[in-house]
């Protein structure tokens, strides 16, 4: 049951994207030129998004001990904002803003044979295997070698 959950909603996560544009890179750096031409329209799916998950979060994460197709929440853990995230977010944000682009509406968009697109998610997981070699833990090494 908690995989056919998942898939739906994978598709309908997919859906929105579709319908929302999120997967059209000109659509969003058009919604990121706030300077040029800008297009407003993508600030209506982030208040529409924004208007299900907060009153979802407030009822189900904050009033459940667990949720219903899994053991726990997986919430961070800290509430830190170190150099590590601050750099996350400026990578972030600067590959969205030349790009177009960001993960979820990427993967949504792989099945349309382009190719920006694909080279978007072979650059993004480069980057997620790189980012985990940096972050593996040292070897151990003899201490009189």
């Amino acid at each position: 049951m908690f995989r056919l959950v998942a898939l739906l909603s994978g598709f309908i996560f997919g859906v929105g994207m579709m319908v929302s544009g999120m997967t059209n890179p000109s659509k969003v750096i058009g919604f990121l030129d706030v300077f040029g031409q800008w297009d407003p329209s993508l600030a209506f799916v982030m208040g529409g998004a924004l208007l299900v998950f907060v009153p979802g979060y407030f009822l189900a994460v904050r009033r459940q001990k667990k949720p219903l197709m899994a053991d726990q929440f997986f919430l961070p853990k800290t509430r830190k904002i170190d150099k590590k995230l601050v750099g996350g977010a400026l990578l972030f944000g600067a590959g969205w803003g030349l790009a177009g682009l960001c993960p979820g509406p990427a993967i949504t968009a792989i099945g349309s044979g382009s190719l920006p697109i694909a080279l978007f998610m072979v650059s993004m997981l480069v980057s997620i295997r790189f980012v985990a070699y940096l972050q593996r833990p040292p070897a151990s090494s003899p201490l009189n070698a």
